[in-house]
């Protein structure tokens, strides 16, 4: 198997994966990246409090470079208090 490094993409703020995970394909990959995403995703709207919109990443690269990267951007505008 393959291994995988998610380095985490917060505006532009970067968190390098240097443990990495085994994985057998990129389906595999691509749904792990996506779940660590959405989690991320839940966790930034529960804080989030401003209108400014709020971009995150996950960028999946193996030792021969960038496989694929999942994206998510958000901005919550209240209405009312």
């Amino acid at each position: 198997m393959k291994r995988y490094y998610f380095d985490l993409r917060k505006g532009d703020d970067i968190a390098p994966d240097d443990e990495g995970m085994e994985l057998a394909t990129i389906e595999a990959v691509q749904e792990e990246a996506a779940r660590a995403l959405a989690d991320m995703a839940r966790d930034a709207v529960r804080k989030h409090t401003d209108g400014a919109g709020h971009h995150m990443a996950i960028d999946v690269r193996d030792d021969d470079g960038p496989v694929l990267q999942v994206k998510f951007t958000f901005a919550i505008n209240r209405h009312r208090h």
